[in-house]
């Protein structure tokens, strides 16, 4: 069991799904700066949207934090770096809300178009002011699309279907990708100049703060129109407001703002300004979405496995046959910790057949991970196992070998004179190790495992199992295994408990035992 904190409101299915996980869940909004350093404190995971600045200051007071949630798509309200350094996963979610945002695009483009809330607002004031209001058809306009994303493509979908004419900019699509959306790929001077309408779909980086600015507006017709339901401070209010004013532009239409909450704005006094606050991913469907997908990443994260959303972690999509993987990647590791008496200056970790198709980066982050948590006390996680191997000085080669005559999946691991193996075995997949120090065995991994070398002859097995039962040590498992050269074998054997260092001694002292070295899951304790 975890302890979660969500700061802010999230729907009540993400909760509840956290909770019958058995994770002690603490819900509490509205915490200032300081409250939140306070509550902070002994939290594995922190859930917020938009308002909680986790700050560098949050990640020093929750030295116990494994991962940081946001229940939504921007994270201008989160130090990733700060994150990074503390080996903080941190993870947002990109799908729950796009179909909300590029409807509440459509919506803002037609309120700019037909006028409906001034419209509404003079009628409910008591004024029928039916000639002022007068509007203009979408059909046939240009809708110039700065970011084709996700989102932007949806809008674009919409668009066509209001026989709108769509061109975008997005210097990360290539020409072939856009035409599948749009008409044109142009620049994004091409794009202010040929606009009737424009909508923004970027997000907020120091490259795009301000991309909205006079300079750019100077290009515009004067009947262009302005959509903004991305991020706040990619338009420059100011001076949009000016443009607006002075009528270089039509209108806008904003959903958020440079600094949020915020209810007083130059913006605000203009008739032909339509704004609402930061209601882009506010739906039923959206926020239950969110609060769902991001309480499954969550306990991803407190499992100890990989996060696919996690923004700070350099891999994302793992195909299929190399997901299931992923957990025996780390036992393995964690295993050959426990089995290396120092940490090897070089780790070898080789995938053989198909898993050694696609890209290893995360099963090799997922040993390294494994191995660093058995023979350090920091908290080691997919964010920062390969920074915290170079640290400490550990050279990490990896390589994939895609066809094998011998195995058709094996995950194997060497180093300071060591090897260990493993594979997936069965109809269940279930992790069975089939190497140790170069001795072929087959037995699944256990919290408490020992691993002799021993001759070959009758009589060291026999007295092996002796001398555990006379120390009441039971045998849950035991695989026998032999040397590639056929000289000498091995012993790994699975105990319901630690082997006390006296009776590791004892069985090297067995006439016939070479070796008996640790390698189980847990911590090994002398």
């Amino acid at each position: 069991m975890a302890r979660v904190l969500v700061a802010e409101k999230i729907a009540d299915i993400g909760v509840a799904k956290l909770r019958h996980a058995g994770h002690d869940v603490d819900v509490r909004t509205g915490l200032s700066p300081e409250e939140l350093l306070e509550a902070v404190a002994g939290v594995e995971a922190l859930i917020i949207r938009s308002a909680t600045q986790v700050t560098a200051e949050v990640f020093d007071a929750g030295s116990d934090l494994v991962i940081v949630g946001r229940a939504g798509v921007g994270l201008d309200n989160v130090d990733v770096d700060a994150a990074t350094d503390h080996g903080v996963l941190v993870v947002n979610d990109t799908l729950s809300n796009i179909i909300s945002a590029a409807e509440h695009t459509m919506a803002l483009i037609l309120s700019q178009a037909r006028n409906i809330p001034q419209a509404h607002a003079a009628l409910t004031d008591g004024r029928w002011e039916r000639g002022r209001w007068e509007g203009i058809e979408l059909s046939d306009k240009t809708l110039g699309i700065i970011g084709l994303g996700r989102i932007g493509r949806l809008v674009a979908e919409r668009a066509l279907g209001f026989a709108m004419r769509v061109i975008a900019s997005d210097p990360y699509v290539s020409e072939e990708m856009a035409l599948h959306s749009v008409m044109a790929l142009v620049s994004i001077e091409e794009l202010v100049a040929q606009s009737d309408f424009i909508t923004i779909h970027v997000a907020r980086t120091p490259e795009t703060v301000g991309l909205i600015n006079s300079e750019l507006l100077k290009l515009a017709k004067p009947n262009l129109r302005i959509v903004n339901v991305s991020r706040g401070g990619i338009v420059d209010e100011a001076d949009l407001a000016e443009a607006v004013a002075s009528g270089r532009i039509a209108g806008a239409a904003l959903d958020v703002f440079d600094g949020e909450p915020i209810t007083e704005s130059p913006l605000f006094e203009l008739d032909s300004v339509v704004v609402t606050p930061h209601l882009g991913a506010s739906t039923e469907e959206a926020q239950s979405k969110a609060g769902d997908a991001i309480a499954e990443q969550v306990m991803l994260a407190l499992a100890g496995e990989f996060v696919p959303a996690a923004v700070n972690v350099p891999a994302k999509n793992v195909p299929d046959v190399l997901r299931p993987y992923l957990p025996l990647a780390e036992q393995l590791g964690r295993l050959f910790g426990n089995l290396c008496d120092r940490l090897p200056d070089v780790l070898e970790v080789e995938l053989i057949g198909d898993i050694g198709r696609p890209d290893n980066t995360v099963a090799v982050m997922s040993a390294v991970k494994g191995l660093l948590s058995a023979v350090s006390d920091m908290q080691v996680s997919y964010v920062n196992a390969m920074d915290i191997a170079k640290e400490k000085g550990m050279e990490v080669r990896a390589t994939s070998t895609p066809t094998s005559k011998e195995h058709v999946n094996l995950l194997t691991l060497r180093g300071a004179g060591h090897s260990l193996g493993g594979r997936l075995t069965g109809a269940r997949q279930e992790p069975v190790l089939v190497l140790a120090d170069d001795h072929a065995i087959h037995m699944p991994p256990a919290a408490h495992m020992i691993l002799l070398t021993n001759d070959d002859r009758p009589g060291v097995i026999g007295a092996v199992g002796t001398l555990l039962g006379d120390a009441g040590i039971n045998i849950n498992d035991m695989n026998v295994g032999r040397a590639p050269t056929g000289e000498g074998a091995s012993m790994v054997i699975a105990t319901p408990h630690p082997v006390p260092r006296e009776v590791a001694d004892a069985l090297v002292a067995i006439d016939g035992v070479q070796s008996a070295r640790y390698m189980g899951l847990a911590p090994a304790q002398d």
